[in-house]
């Protein structure tokens, strides 16, 4: 069963409840038998010595999953993404990628990025769609580099896999939230990485960018092959997609396939009842 939205689900943390697809629409249950690409092993993060953001975190994503990691707003999400991206050190624990320490890890082409905020890209400079998203090729300086024109395919793949081929030579500042999203997609793909990370992507954008938003993530994990670790307080949209799913409040809550969630975990989750209503192709409730 795969969590769908509901009038009681916005961009806050509040809803009462979650209505879910039997599980036989899911599929079968996760593979253990791919390798592991991000892994995060008893994992502790504080702060400055204050309370632990993060407690005792143990899961891992393997090749090929569409993880999503879910939890409330301050419920250390973030500080996870930032220790899986090395910026961060654990206070305790481990966390690992392609199975080195994320914190000595430099193989930075295997990993593609999509930040959280779109605004203020572009306003320092005249940059294009195009430019932006070749940016992503960037592999540090090589004075050799300006005797070669390279990328010019893989930039306009990125861009037609990101449906935003028809934009390429608009300056950034001039598109919608939901397209600068899709140029930072374009970007993050544009190297072919194997593990794509996505912080709150979709944070405001619309319904609808919302919907398409995801069908591409859903699209890159499906169609491409590539590794997903997204970063959401949305469940609904996201547990359209997902394969796996971390549900984390400080420490982990649930972890496990998305059809296994129950009431019972939301609740603890988001610290208040929630209500699981399951139904059928048919739309009877049960």
């Amino acid at each position: 069963m795969i969590i769908e939205p509901n009038e009681n689900m916005g961009a806050t943390d509040s809803m009462e409840s979650v209505a879910l697809r039997p599980e036989e629409s899911y599929g079968p249950e996760l593979a253990t038998d791919r390798p592991v690409v991000c892994e995060f092993t008893n994992t502790w993060y504080s702060y400055g010595g204050e309370e632990p953001a993060v407690e005792d975190v143990s899961f891992q994503v393997r090749k090929g999953d569409f993880a999503a990691i879910l939890g409330p707003n301050g419920s250390g999400k973030t500080t996870l993404l930032r220790l899986a991206l090395g910026l961060l050190k654990p206070t305790r624990g481990s966390v690992e990628l392609f199975g080195e320490s994320s914190a000595r890890f430099r193989d930075w082409s295997r990993v593609g990025y999509v930040p959280q905020r779109v605004e203020g890209m572009g306003t320092r400079f005249p940059a294009t769609v195009e430019e932006i998203v070749e940016q992503g090729l960037y592999r540090g300086f090589n004075p050799l580099a300006i005797f070669r024109r390279h990328g010019r395919k893989e930039i306009l793949e990125a861009l037609d896999v990101a449906g935003i081929s028809h934009l390429r030579r608009r300056p950034i500042e001039s598109l919608s939230v939901g397209q600068r999203q899709r140029a930072l997609i374009a970007r993050a793909i544009v190297g072919q990485p194997d593990l794509l990370f996505l912080d709150e992507p979709v944070s405001g954008v619309d319904a609808v960018g919302r919907d398409r938003f995801h069908e591409l993530i859903s699209s890159l994990n499906r169609e491409h092959g590539m590794t997903v670790f997204l970063i959401s307080h949305d469940i609904g949209a996201v547990m359209q997609g997902a394969t796996v799913c971390a549900c984390i409040n400080r420490t982990v809550v649930f972890h496990g396939p998305p059809h296994h969630i129950t009431g019972e975990h939301l609740s603890e989750l988001y610290g208040f009842p929630v209500d699981v209503l399951l139904h059928d192709a048919l739309h009877e409730h049960r």
